[in-house]
């Protein structure tokens, strides 16, 4: 996930307004991921990119979005794909493998593509923490993933 980036509008050195940015969108928790994504699109649309230009993509879980990624990233007209998912840690190492993953197969996509690919996975011990990230008190990680992929492109 993005480090602590400041919310709001940031200075942009680039033009926008012909961006086009994919989010790629587990299912898997459903309430946390659609206010990563609402967020994420809310922060996209302040900085200049058109609406029309954000191309969603669902996949079923979290474990999905390295090859939901890859797909989009392939694409000559995607600029930057961002990728939300929330894994909540149980009784099992399942947690453990999936964020490893995850995390792994993103970056990935990303050295292999050279485009961005924002990892904004919510890796959390429960429901609440995850919560807390996607609106609650600790912000929104879906605002701090579009950010850091409109860094990335100014890069």
């Amino acid at each position: 996930m993005a480090g602590s980036l400041p919310s709001g509008k940031i200075q942009t050195r680039i033009d926008l307004s012909s961006t086009r940015i994919a989010i790629v969108v587990a299912e898997w928790n459903e309430e946390i991921t659609e206010a990563l994504y609402t967020a994420a699109v809310a922060s996209l649309i302040q900085h200049g990119v058109q609406k029309q230009n954000i191309i969603r993509k669902n996949v079923p879980g979290t474990f999905e979005l390295s090859l939901g990624a890859q797909w989009m990233a392939q694409r000559d007209e995607i600029d930057s794909v961002i990728c939300l998912g929330c894994v909540i840690q149980g009784e099992t190492p399942h947690f453990d493998y999936i964020c490893q993953a995850v995390a792994y197969g993103l970056t990935e996509v990303g050295l292999k593509t050279g485009k961005p690919v924002i990892f904004g996975v919510l890796t959390t011990l429960n429901k609440q923490q995850a919560f807390d990230r996607a609106g609650g008190k600790y912000g929104n990680k879906g605002e701090e993933a579009a950010l850091t992929a409109i860094r990335m492109l100014g890069f």
